[in-house]
């Protein structure tokens, strides 16, 4: 049977750049628990995969932006999901995976689940996650990626792209993410619970 229980971990970088557009996933969940809110406790900082970072511990949702750099994520990530496990007695299983990052190829606000599988576009979180997480060593766990929209420049070259995604967020934008992503974002953890638990129920059935 499938347990609701997720580690929702956010994709971004930390100062001087924690409020750029690389960092839209941190932003999305600041929404998210902003939406949660009573039953999600604010973020305090809590010790995750031997670091500092800020996190948001409730009973089916544990919600914590990654304090590493963006493109250091994946052992950070990889150590946080095996320490949860071992924390919390659970079998891979028994803890969905969700990891949240900006999508250069989507609108701006746009909020979409991606397989865990799916290309990584050429984000460099997602390239350190892949290699330090691999779903073969977990048989039977529900993984996923929320991307959240930061549109992209005209110009497509490597510099060009890099300066846009470490730009500053403007308050517009980020009121866009504050309003708008959360909600959208708990809707897709919804979404993906119902296909699990279905799933699981398909799986089980003689």
């Amino acid at each position: 049977m499938f347990n609701p229980r997720f580690l929702i971990v956010s994709l971004g970088n930390q100062a001087p750049y924690y409020e750029c557009l690389h960092s839209a996933g941190h932003f999305a969940l600041a929404s998210l628990q902003k939406t949660l809110s009573p039953s999600q406790p604010p973020f305090t900082s809590e010790r995750y995969g031997g670091k500092r970072c800020m996190a948001s511990t409730g009973h089916t949702y544990i919600i914590v932006q990654s304090p590493t750099q963006m493109n250091g994520s994946g052992p950070w990530v990889a150590k946080t999901w095996r320490e949860m496990l071992n924390n919390y007695q659970l079998k891979p299983p028994e803890l969905s995976l969700i990891l949240v990052h900006d999508d250069l190829e989507e609108a701006f606000g746009r909020v979409r689940i991606r397989k865990w599988g799916a290309s990584h576009r050429g984000h460099n979180g997602l390239k350190s996650v892949n290699v330090s997480l691999k779903p073969a060593d977990f048989p039977g766990a529900h993984w996923s990626r929320i991307s959240v929209g930061i549109d992209r420049p005209e110009a497509r070259d490597h510099m060009s792209v890099s300066d846009y995604v470490l730009q500053k967020m403007t308050k517009y934008q980020m009121n866009v993410i504050d309003a708008k992503v959360g909600p959208r974002v708990l809707e897709c953890l919804h979404e993906l619970q119902e296909k699990w638990e279905e799933d699981d129920r398909t799986a089980g059935q003689p």
